[in-house]
């Protein structure tokens, strides 16, 4: 088996390439995407949506706000664990909340977040004698816990609900269980695996030491806490009617996610809508559509807008104070 997937790695490497592959996987989910999204949207009067969208109650956006920032808030800690994880103890808090909090709110909505999150840690980094490796390190543990608790959330929610991921992927019911159980079997043998030994990964300067066991507990944690939050705001702006629980929303929810961050579309236009609107056919469009633009506006737009501010003061700020040092001289 093992050398059956070698040999299959190494024709994509060689033949294909795994960058085009990439590309190729992107565009054919922005493609699909667009095509649903056409025929879902067919026939959806904007006055109701805006309707809809004005007769949310004020308090549930403003629970869904408070779920943003918890999630947000749980992003600094993505970078504050990943710089003591490579032992850089002596950057504090304050500039991994900056850098964790601009780089994923300018990421998630300019797209391939994996380079402009990584460019604008950099930016911030740098500053703090950090190197392009380093920095780079960074953004794989920060990476490893987002995936970690995505697969825990998923394998969790799959294992117990697997009717709602049926409603995205149209398999049936057994085999979407089978893949929860079988992603948290994976889970627990990693988590098994960094346990029982320390464990390196990469080569040369780019050697990274994984967390150990009780830390990557600790990763699977914050990443449960990040798409959880994320979850609640969501679920938080959906229609009253018909009734759907949590745990089969935060399913959907994270699926549709991780379709629009595999896609690299920014923010996951398109892809993570046209999930949801699939997913969740019981619903009223006009009213779903509500709740997932009402979401973009708290979830992309509101924290962009408040990256741009925050890095544009940063510039001025620092530009300011090189040119005093300057004159002083």
């Amino acid at each position: 088996m093992r050398s059956v997937l070698s040999a299959i790695a190494r024709f994509f490497a060689e033949k294909i390439g795994w960058h085009r592959f990439g590309v190729i996987f992107s565009l054919t989910i922005i493609t699909v995407a667009a095509f649903v999204l056409y025929h879902k949207l067919q026939g959806i009067h904007v006055d109701k949506v805006l309707d809809a969208m004005a007769t949310v109650e004020y308090r549930d956006v403003a629970i869904a706000a408070l779920f943003v920032a918890m999630g947000y808030g749980t992003l600094t800690f993505y970078d504050l664990f990943a710089l003591r994880t490579i032992g850089r103890k002596d950057v504090p808090y304050r500039v991994a909340a900056l850098a964790g909090f601009t780089s994923y709110a300018v990421g998630h909505n300019v797209g391939a977040s994996v380079f402009t999150g990584g460019a604008v840690r950099y930016h911030i980094y740098s500053s703090w004698g950090l190197s392009a490796v380093e920095v780079a390190k960074i953004c794989f543990i920060a990476g490893l816990t987002f995936w970690l608790g995505n697969i825990t959330i998923l394998g969790l929610g799959i294992a117990y609900e697997p009717s709602a991921a049926t409603d995205i992927d149209q398999l049936p019911t057994w085999l979407n269980r089978s893949i929860g159980i079988f992603a948290l079997i994976v889970l627990v043998s990693y988590v098994a695996w960094v346990w029982l030994a320390p464990r390196m990964i990469g080569r040369l300067n780019w050697e990274v030491r994984l967390p150990g066991g009780p830390l990557t507990l600790l990763q699977v944690v914050l990443g449960i806490c990040d798409m959880g939050s994320c979850a609640a705001a969501m679920y938080m702006l959906m229609p009253n009617e018909p009734y759907m629980d949590f745990a089969g929303i935060g399913v959907i929810f994270v699926c549709a996610t991780l379709l629009g961050f595999l896609s690299h579309s920014p923010g996951g236009l398109g892809v993570f809508d046209a999930a949801m609107l699939v997913a969740l056919w019981e619903f009223d469009r006009e009213e779903l559509l509500a709740g997932l633009l009402l979401f973009r506006l708290l979830y992309y737009i509101t924290p962009f807008v408040f990256a741009l501010t925050i890095l544009g003061s940063r510039e001025l700020v620092l530009g300011v104070t090189r040119s005093r040092k300057i004159a002083g001289k």
